[in-house]
């Protein structure tokens, strides 16, 4: 479990990104976080993994207040997470095997043959089978995707962090890759947080899903509940989100 309490942010501009936010990530569950470009969505998951630091409040991973740890306390949590970067960002000089085996060079005392054993239980996972040798610029963007979600399991992680991870795919690739990150939380007992503005992911893998308005949490719920919310701001974005994939659906 993460929990979010009362954190702010405010930049040196004085503009107040995020204000007052409380949220609970819960584990073995799909938490998505939806809102518009520059609600402040981005900065929220910034502040979670601690690339910028809380203005007030405080980050809690299972109890332990990361906001407050220096920096070895927080080395050894965040060999805890997992990442899944927007395009999948997969080292194009490295060749798939050795994409998935970086975290573990990197974090673990596992011999050769250990790190090679658990890389391809991990690509066998996410149902990629003899394309070790190939390179990032020789698969599809869906492969790279699946590539870097064995990646970011490598660890074995307890949290896992996904930033818009469907971006640049086709709807079916899309489905196939929502399903597959709800897969892989359930079955290890993960805290999943996704980053999303797809409103598909949001309908296919929403265990809960947090609405971000200017800054603050403005909804809360899941994919059930969304579709009867009288929220006039979420319903704004639902509707503009199902508008927009209507008319490029057209125009293509």
């Amino acid at each position: 479990m993460i929990e979010v309490k009362n954190i702010s942010k405010q930049f040196e501009d004085g503009y107040k990104v995020l204000n007052n936010i409380n949220i609970v990530f819960e584990t073995g569950k799909t938490n998505l976080v939806i809102g518009q470009s520059g609600s402040g969505k981005t900065v929220l998951l910034k502040l979670i993994v601690g690339l910028h630091e809380v203005d007030e409040g405080s980050i809690n991973f299972d109890g332990r207040n990361f906001s407050v740890m220096n920096f070895k306390e927080r080395k050894l949590v965040r060999q805890e997470f997992g990442m899944l970067f927007q395009g999948g960002a997969l080292f194009d000089s490295l060749s798939v095997i050795e994409n998935v085996m970086f975290p573990l060079n990197l974090f673990s005392k596992l011999s050769l043959s250990e790190k090679l054993e658990r890389a391809n239980f991990c690509l066998k996972r996410v149902d990629l089978i003899n394309k070790n040798h190939l390179y990032p610029s020789e698969i599809s963007g869906g492969m790279k995707k699946r590539v870097a979600i064995a990646r970011a399991i490598a660890l074995n992680p307890k949290y896992l962090f996904c930033d818009e991870p469907n971006s640049g795919l086709d709807p079916v690739t899309s489905i196939l890759i929502d399903n597959l990150i709800k897969e892989i939380t359930e079955e290890y007992k993960i805290t999943t947080i996704v980053n999303t503005h797809d409103m598909n992911s949001v309908m296919e893998i929403g265990d809960k899903v947090i609405y971000i308005y200017k800054g603050q949490k403005w909804w809360e719920g899941n994919k059930t509940q969304i579709l009867n919310t009288d929220n006039k701001e979420l319903n704004d974005f639902v509707f503009a989100s199902e508008l927009t994939k209507i008319i490029k659906s057209k125009i293509n």
